[in-house]
């Protein structure tokens, strides 16, 4: 089976974490804070803050921007549950969002209206969590400004667009955000095995992350009520969660970083043959806007004839008998039974429910092999005409 996606080890990654391994410390040491500030460099962001999980980030970004039970904050519907479970964490209302059928990313007029619509209401959200979908960049200027009206703080989940570039900025540098959250997960652009990223132009943020990331404890004197100056002491200030990385973690992310440009240049190699490939079939794609690049997290494509779940289950399983492994991404969240005791019903984002059974993402990643590719670019050609 071609998995839909899969992580690249070389030798080097894996001597990067021995060398850790047979050191003194493989937690809590040096590697973690040369990550962050590597990672700092390539976003071209002032505060790197590394974690266990994307998961972790977003909960940690919505805890810094004081998020709680008394907050409401919108999210894309068609994401991975972590993107609105952050958010319930919280204790606060999550809302749900449509996406556009062109870029897969959220539907900035739809949003608009609801903003204006909300604003009239006094229910207007306090933060906006956008997702990089595929990791194709959203229109990051255009919500900067619609932040800036409305008054609500935006939390970029970026956990596909390691690598990605809006307007030739690498997403993460938090120009058009207030936070931005990385995924390292081993199917994602690099790896940590599992791990996340956290970036941030904002001190305050930064300050009150890193002490969350640590049970909510610290030994710096600027932060201690009790002006005690020994080496011994610390202080726990608030209820913090345990969201370290290891230092063999941060090893194997400094090496992979080395080849993030390369891996998003091979996953854009790939998703240009598939798309001269498909250009005369009866497939709609993503579309990425020229002064965008995409990391190419994922392929994804739609076939807009697909009328049932009978026939989008029948299509699934023949992909996957013949050796394809596509995967949706994703269901609209709120479609989940946890949200639906919430109260959300189907067609509350039509587009988002249109995607979810129209669309298929297919294998693409670095090692991806050009016989792989012409197989699976055969068979998904071969599916528009069957058409039952």
């Amino acid at each position: 089976m071609i998995p839909y996606s899969t992580q690249e080890i070389d030798n080097k990654d894996i001597q990067s974490v021995i060398k850790v391994l047979k050191s003194k410390t493989i937690s809590r040491g040096t590697k973690i804070d040369e990550f962050e500030k590597k990672f700092s460099k390539f976003t071209n962001s002032k505060y790197s803050l590394a974690i266990n999980s994307a998961t972790s980030g977003l909960h940690l970004a919505c805890k810094s921007l004081g998020i709680d039970n008394n907050s409401v904050v919108w999210v894309p519907a068609n994401s991975f549950a972590a993107t609105a479970n952050c958010v319930r964490y919280c204790g606060a209302r999550v809302d749900f969002l449509d996406i556009n059928l062109e870029d897969f990313n959220l539907d900035l007029e739809k949003l608009k209206t609801k903003l204006i619509s909300a604003k009239k209401k006094n229910k207007s959200p306090q933060a906006i969590i956008p997702v990089h979908f595929c990791g194709n960049p959203y229109n990051q200027k255009e919500l900067f400004k619609l932040s800036k009206k409305y008054g609500f703080k935006i939390i970029e989940d970026a956990s596909h667009a390691v690598g990605s570039l809006y307007e030739g900025k690498k997403v993460g540098s938090c120009k058009w955000s207030d936070i931005s959250v990385f995924s390292f997960h081993p199917v994602k652009i690099m790896t940590t095995g599992e791990g996340g990223m956290i970036t941030t132009n904002n001190k305050k943020y930064y300050e009150k992350i890193k002490m969350l990331r640590s049970h909510g404890i610290t030994r710096e004197k600027k932060f201690l009520k009790n002006k005690i100056n020994e080496p011994w002491y610390y202080e726990q200030k608030t209820l913090g969660y345990n969201y370290w990385i290891t230092d063999f973690q941060a090893a194997l992310g400094i090496n992979q970083l080395k080849k993030v440009n390369q891996f998003v240049k091979k996953r854009n190699a790939i998703a240009k043959k598939y798309i001269e490939s498909f250009k005369d079939e009866n497939i709609l794609l993503q579309k990425v806007k020229k002064n965008f690049k995409s990391s190419y997290h994922l392929f994804v494509i739609r076939y807009e004839f697909i009328n049932s779940r009978i026939q989008y289950s029948k299509i699934f399983k023949l992909f996957r008998k013949n050796g394809i492994g596509v995967n949706l991404h994703y269901l609209p969240i709120y479609w989940h039974p946890y949200y639906k005791r919430l109260g959300f019903k189907k067609g509350y984002c039509r587009n988002a429910e249109k995607y979810a059974t129209t669309s298929f993402s297919i294998p693409i990643f670095t090692s991806l092999k050009p016989i792989q590719q012409k197989k699976i670019i055969a068979f998904v050609k071969k599916i528009t005409k069957i058409k039952k």
